[in-house]
């Protein structure tokens, strides 16, 4: 199918809530994508954030051919090893101590926000604490936890409860919290947000918080998880633990999938017909999850993430003043460039050099490449990059 055909068929019967690109992918491999004119682009965005083995990767796909073969779906009045496997492994590399799977990461937040009030419902700490610049998801409440204007005009009102505080602005946190306030709902590196880094010091801020009010901590790692950041997860680049964590994007791999990690004594205020989901946790989706985190470790690509972010960083840093941005930033393999007017012109210029890039508030630009990456894409990329502004 060509581009004008798939603008038609879009047209005609799908809603019109994404501005696409003239491309019509027909397959991937490894870093690359290919149209279906079998033109070849460099994805330094997977999916945003999503294909973190790349493209095709042979185990995920031998993954998808035995569990499709075996069962796709039963409901969760059954027994699924593989998500009891899958829990198992979340909570080894989290340090947390129960998980709950659902199908995206505005589902897990959604989730996670729920558990919170729950658990605090006996102390009447109904009131979670979002941070500005933040962005947890689309639903009716995630939303209300999501501060652009963008998103949120047209949907309201929206739910009592939760009241906004300054990103990295410890007075402001300490300012808005009350004897209400249960959680604190934060991205440790906001994504969409423009990928901006939590402070040590908001951090500890927020871990005394905790110790101090018996506030929940709930980490959004649904961007930031699945060694992205060069670890499992971009909160152990602190000294802190959370009491909830929300997983989703990389984790399957492709495959819808999220998933709520939490403390025992969290998770067992939840019983049987509090939550639930059709469905989370199925046989297919948890089965390539679990092929997805022991491919990352076997490949050792949590390492990777980390050498190459650096490399990625340096190979940046010496076409600066060619390219123009004013800043990088960002952890591992989540890295944005910030420019001082809007780069969507430049986004759109790399796309026609086939590099996919994408541009967050407005004037960031969010590199995300899939964890396999190596030092050959990179260099295309910056060359591309250079060659585009």
């Amino acid at each position: 199918m060509n581009v004008e055909e798939a603008k038609k068929l879009e047209s005609d019967y799908v809603f019109n809530t994404y501005g696409r690109y003239p491309l019509v992918v027909e397959r991937g491999e490894g870093c690359y994508l290919y149209s279906s004119e079998d033109i070849k682009y460099l994805d330094f965005l997977a999916g945003i954030a999503v294909n973190c083995l790349g493209h095709a990767h042979p185990n995920i796909v031998k993954s998808i051919s035995d569990q499709a073969k075996k069962l796709i779906h039963v409901s969760n009045f059954y027994h699924i090893p593989s998500q009891y496997l899958l829990a198992k492994k979340l909570c080894e590399v989290s340090g947390l101590d129960r998980a709950f799977f659902c199908n995206s990461g505005a589902e897990a937040n959604e989730g996670a926000i729920k558990l919170a009030r729950r658990f605090n419902s006996k102390k009447n700490k109904d009131e979670i604490i979002y941070f500005s610049n933040s962005f947890h998801g689309r639903t009716i409440t995630t939303l209300t936890t999501t501060d652009k204007d963008k998103y949120r005009s047209g949907f309201g009102p929206f739910p009592p409860g939760f009241k906004r505080a300054q990103f990295n602005d410890v007075n402001d946190v300490l300012e808005k919290v009350s004897n209400k306030t249960g959680g604190l709902l934060v991205e440790p590196i906001q994504g969409e947000g423009g990928i901006n880094i939590a402070s040590k010091d908001f951090m500890k801020t927020l871990s005394d918080l905790r110790e101090d009010k018996e506030i929940l901590i709930i980490f959004d790692e649904i961007q930031s998880g699945m060694g992205r950041t060069g670890k499992w997860f971009a909160f152990q680049h602190y000294d802190i633990k959370p009491d909830i964590i929300t997983v989703a994007k990389a984790l399957g791999g492709g495959v819808p999938l999220g998933a709520i990690v939490a403390k025992k004594e969290i998770s067992d205020c939840l019983h049987h017909g509090d939550h639930g989901t059709t469905f989370g946790g199925n046989p297919l989706s948890t089965s390539v999850g679990l092929t997805v985190m022991n491919t990352i470790e076997s490949e050792k690509l949590i390492e990777n993430s980390k050498k190459m972010g650096e490399y990625l960083i340096k190979k940046l840093q010496l076409v600066k003043s060619e390219i123009s941005f004013k800043d990088i930033r960002g952890k591992g393999l989540m890295l944005g460039m910030e420019f001082d007017d809007p780069c969507g012109s430049f986004v759109k210029k790399c796309f026609e050099n086939n590099l996919l890039i994408n541009c967050t508030r407005d004037k960031v630009v969010r590199l995300v490449p899939p964890l396999i990456v190596s030092e050959k894409e990179i260099k295309k990329a910056v060359e591309i990059m250079k060659n585009s502004f």
